[in-house]
């Protein structure tokens, strides 16, 4: 994380940024978007349960056995200008390949958490993103409201809640569950 004091410094490009990165490994985790470094809150320990449940269940999934993994804090590249950080994410066994090779993927299935401090215009831009880059569907939870919106689209969401049942087909048809089993 850097200091107060120490002003970010102004890129156009995700590559132009990530040289920047590379040589400040330590100063903390950011999103870029469009010239603007985003920092991006550390996971917190209150989010551990939905991380391991969501985890767990995922390896019970055909996309699993496949070799795809559900990834945590994994850079999810929209274009030269925007580079997203879901709290977790799916990427299939042929995308990892490409990353292995320094190629620049995005995933088909993002999932967040709600962040106290992220704006309701804040989380819209990320969904904009996410399907800009090609995302096929978005998960994001609201762990104080115990609900979980799904966006097939950056205008078509639907809240799910207590009994509904949750899943993440066309992605992942196979990784579902009842929300309330979540928050439980």
């Amino acid at each position: 994380m850097l200091p107060a004091s120490e002003a970010l410094p102004v890129f156009q490009t995700v590559e132009e940024f990530e040289r920047w990165e590379r040589l400040h490994p330590s100063k903390g985790n950011y999103e870029f978007v469009r010239g603007r470094i985003i920092e991006k809150e550390a996971t917190k320990q209150l989010e551990a349960f939905i991380i391991k449940f969501l985890a767990r269940l995922f390896t019970q999934t055909a996309a699993y056995e496949r070799g795809d993994e559900l990834l945590q804090e994994m850079d999810s590249y929209v274009d030269e200008v925007r580079r997203r950080r879901p709290d977790l994410a799916v990427f299939t066994t042929e995308q990892i390949d490409l990353m292995r090779n320094k190629t620049h993927v995005s995933t088909a299935f993002a999932i967040e958490i709600l962040s106290d401090s992220e704006t309701h215009e804040e989380v819209l831009e990320k969904i904009q993103d996410y399907f800009d880059g090609g995302t096929q569907l978005v998960w994001y939870i609201t762990p104080k409201r115990r609900k979980i919106y799904v966006y097939t689209s950056p205008d078509e969401s639907k809240a799910y809640k207590g009994s509904d049942v949750i899943s993440a087909a066309p992605v992942v048809p196979d990784f579902q569950f009842v929300v309330g089993e979540l928050f439980a």
